[in-house]
């Protein structure tokens, strides 16, 4: 390895990763348009009553709303750590 290897900076690496991050928040932005007011209070009332019984992330909670012509579906997916299930 040559000596001038050592110190540059992998910036293919690090504009890959802001690109990743960047297409996940525009990814989540979209998801949040059109969607109620209330929704984000719901999400963080729901992850609080999950967490009361099983230790869970933020991330690990997502709650979206669909709306047609007649009705509305509220989904929530939970995803639970593996050693909670097996018990």
């Amino acid at each position: 390895m040559r000596f001038k290897e050592l110190f540059q900076r992998n910036e293919e690496t690090s504009a890959s990763a802001a690109k990743e991050r960047l297409k996940i928040i525009l990814s989540h932005e979209r998801t949040l348009r059109g969607q109620p007011e209330f929704l984000p209070r719901l999400q963080q009332d729901i992850l609080d009553v999950v967490k009361r019984y099983v230790a869970v992330s933020n991330d690990q909670v997502r709650v979206q709303m669909q709306e047609s012509d007649r009705l509305s579906i509220l989904e929530i997916n939970v995803t639970f750590p593996e050693k909670h299930l097996s018990s």
